[in-house]
């Protein structure tokens, strides 16, 4: 895992090895032994920990949750939670599309922590007609006035390479806002040279499962992308993540966020119900049952996180 960042408010004589260390928050590092503990206070003595306890703590106040939600309810009960950034989409079932400017508008008069817009005009795969393109920077300029905080996005060429050409636009099209690389990651073809593209890039995050089918499985490529990062780039797991296995995810990869959407499932208050009519595909979400990101999961994750490091 990356160093969380240090701010260096005051420096310190560490009383074990008689050197300066610097103030990260309410905990002191000694940069020569490497041992963590709280500032002297009123002349007492500092009583160290070992350098691993005390940076499991300092990590595990840092470790964000970023739920994805489509509807102001999820956002509200994610937000109720203690989720520390939301992914606005539509359409979870086919894995995120861009939501309405309607639904920002509400959500962002509901919630205050930062939401970051799902940029992804159809479902499928990555790769993006010239017309679509147009639609994405469009949906871009349109969400920045509507005060989006981040936008996630996500374009491979037909090899499976990272689009380098179109995320260069996309990204100016977004300036001066952060942006996330999606999932659209885990179908590129080598994870490590699309990383150093990313980071080229300028990216803030990416959002993989490690190119498996939930992060739990993919999570010795997590791990590996993690340490290839170095700081350089927050990569966030997602893709399967529940109460389960979020400890096994975090204590094995080391990660700083990771991503779920913490939803249970909610029966349709409709009391007349015809069973003989489907609104989508064969396989699709049941019209009577709905799926709303649940507080209570959100803050057991929450909780899970805080302890595991």
């Amino acid at each position: 895992m990356g160093m969380p960042l240090i701010i260096a408010t005051s420096s310190i004589v560490c009383s074990f090895c008689y050197t300066y260390s610097f103030f990260i928050q309410k905990v002191a590092e000694c940069d020569n032994c490497q041992r963590v503990g709280r500032p002297l206070a009123n002349g007492q003595k500092r009583k160290y920990v070992k350098r691993s306890l005390g940076l499991k703590f300092m990590m595990a106040q840092s470790i964000l949750l970023e739920v994805c939600v489509d509807s102001v309810e999820s956002a509200v009960n994610a937000e109720r939670g203690g989720a520390g950034r939301l992914e606005l989409c539509s359409s979870l079932m086919e894995g995120g599309l861009t939501p309405s400017l309607g639904l920002l508008q509400v959500v962002k008069q509901y919630i205050k922590i930062p939401v970051y817009v799902m940029i992804r005009p159809r479902g499928g795969d990555f790769l993006y007609s010239d017309q679509e393109v147009e639609v994405m920077k469009k949906d871009i300029e349109l969400m920045k006035t509507q005060g989006a905080d981040g936008v996630v996005v996500g374009a491979l060429t037909e090899t499976g390479g990272v689009d380098a050409g179109l995320c260069m636009e996309l990204i100016a099209a977004a300036r001066p806002l952060p942006l996330t690389f999606h999932r659209a990651f885990d179908m590129a073809y080598d994870p490590a040279v699309a990383l150093e593209t990313l980071i080229s890039l300028g990216f803030e995050r990416v959002l993989t499962s490690g190119c498996d089918s939930s992060a739990l499985e993919g999570l010795p490529v997590i791990k590996r992308l993690i340490d290839q990062a170095k700081g350089r780039i927050i990569v966030m797991p997602g893709g399967g993540i529940t109460e389960r296995n979020l400890q096994r995810i975090l204590e094995g990869s080391g990660a700083e966020e990771f991503h779920c959407s913490a939803r249970s499932s909610r029966d349709s208050a409709m009391k007349f119900r015809n069973s003989c009519v489907t609104m989508g595909a064969t396989i699709a979400a049941p019209e009577y049952g709905l799926k709303v990101a649940d507080a209570s999961k959100v803050r057991s994750l929450n909780a899970i996180a805080k302890n595991t490091l």
